[in-house]
């Protein structure tokens, strides 16, 4: 099916990482396999961003809001509600793209840098209710100890369940993006004026694109729910969601696979360096360092090089 999208060469290293992943948990310790499904969850995340920042130009700072609500869902209902899990995590992507269609109603009739902006308010506005409503959100203590579907107890299953969904959720994606509908939103990306004018919609494109994204966020939220059976405000605070920003700047955000790559590199520096009180300092050195030195990112780098006559994408 895919053959017909991607190119060989890249189709080869997609089967061979698959199946390198796959066997990871065979000789691996375990805390590695846990590293590698926290990465699989982040990359999906860093992916929904991407999908509308990097192929619409929409400039969606505070994505992470969605990631919240998604696992917030997810594990309000299994505890406060006493419904099965597997429910929850089907709920959650759906409350998580409702919630982006209310905030990318209101953002879209707005310019780029206001819409930012008026994103940012109203996701803190969602983080500050989940931290203060303590009798339903736990508060600043979030919800712990969630009980989760005896499938997914052990890492390794885990571990398996977050590639299987990853790996789906990535090829619908890709396949959205290569869609007559990406190749509409990348023009509206470019010139959306020009658009505009021979009859496009552009706020439906870009806010049917906000609540794809807004979905595909709320999985990776449920997956984090199955994977660390614990939520806490953090997950919706515009600090993580700068962290997915500089996710899809490193890997290359006018990529597919780049977030994918900023992704596993943040993540791992943030679990092997640590997250101390010069965490925050170290990301505002890592971007300085891409906007000079990488500005089109790890991928974009590879693809120049490997595309040398391929005419470059100017940012705008």
């Amino acid at each position: 099916m895919f053959t017909g999208f991607i190119p060989t060469r890249w189709l080869a290293i997609t089967v061979i990482a698959i199946a390198t992943l796959v066997i990871v948990p065979l000789f691996a310790p375990t805390y590695y396999v846990y590293i590698l499904a926290l990465i699989f969850v982040t990359a999906l995340l860093a992916m929904s961003l991407n999908f509308v920042l990097g192929y619409g130009g929409i400039y969606q700072f505070h994505h992470a809001v969605f990631y919240g609500v998604g696992a917030y869902t997810a594990a309000i209902i299994i505890t406060r509600f006493k419904q099965d899990a597997w429910l929850a995590f089907l709920i959650g992507p759906f409350v998580a793209a409702l919630t982006g269609l209310i905030i990318g109603w209101f953002c879209v009739r707005l310019t780029r840098l206001y819409f930012g902006m008026l994103q940012i308010s109203l996701g803190s506005l969602i983080w500050i209710v989940v931290l203060r409503w303590y009798n339903f959100t736990g508060g600043d203590n979030g919800i712990s100890d969630i009980p989760i579907p005896p499938a997914l107890k052990s890492e390794t299953s885990a571990y398996y369940f977050a590639l299987a969904i990853v790996a789906i959720c990535v090829s619908v994606l890709y396949l959205i993006v290569k869609s007559p509908f990406g190749a509409t939103l990348q023009a509206i990306r470019d010139n959306a004026a020009r658009c505009e004018a021979i009859g496009i919609d552009v706020r439906r494109h870009q806010l049917i694109a906000i609540v794809i994204a807004a979905f595909f966020g709320g999985v990776a939220g449920v997956l984090f729910v199955a994977l660390e059976r614990s939520v806490f405000p953090g997950m919706l605070f515009w600090s993580f969601s700068l962290e997915l920003f500089i996710m899809c700047l490193l890997g290359g955000w006018f990529t597919f696979a780049g977030p994918m790559i900023g992704a596993a590199a943040i993540i791992s520096l943030s679990r092997f360096a640590g997250r101390n009180e010069y965490w925050t300092t170290l990301l505002g050195v890592i971007l300085i360092l891409l906007i000079f030195f990488l500005p089109e990112g790890v991928m974009g780098f590879v693809q120049a090089r490997l595309n040398p006559l391929k005419e470059e994408h100017v940012t705008r």
